[in-house]
């Protein structure tokens, strides 16, 4: 049976930890560390065994970099955490981007009046009127 849209490889744990530990240059009883420490959280089966994603596989990867570079785990979940936020804001200013350029073109167009309807216009005052003196 094949379904008509694939599951996303990148999202979906397929690899058990001996396989994910490989992958990812590491000895298995690391890659436990790193789950207890809270940098990487493999999904699980129904009988509790880890199943790690390529996404998994790509933390673990970031982890050993950032690892050789000398920094501690609590530095890496750190680091880790603000490129995750750096993404998100990153793509948070992308679409209000995207979002000006559109208001950006709505509002030359109206400039130029493509889409504005001319209408009549007539001033009204209110109150006592000034007496007027006549010109002589």
């Amino acid at each position: 049976m094949t379904s008509a849209n694939p599951p996303d490889r990148s999202i979906t744990a397929v690899y058990v930890i001996s396989v994910a530990a490989e992958l990812a240059g590491m000895h298995p009883q690391t890659l436990r560390i790193y789950e207890r420490r809270g940098l990487v959280t493999p999904a699980r089966t129904k009988g509790g065994n880890r199943r790690y994603s390529d996404e998994d596989i790509s933390i673990l990867r970031r982890i050993s970099e950032l690892t050789a570079e000398g920094m501690n785990l609590e530095g890496i979940r750190r680091v880790m955490y603000l490129e995750l936020e750096n993404a998100r804001l990153s793509a948070e200013l992308d679409q209000a981007r995207e979002i000006a350029k559109h208001a950006i073109v709505a509002a030359n167009r109206n400039q130029t009046g493509g889409d504005l309807v001319p209408i009549r216009q007539a001033v009204a005052v209110f109150g006592k009127r000034p007496p007027v003196k006549d010109p002589e």
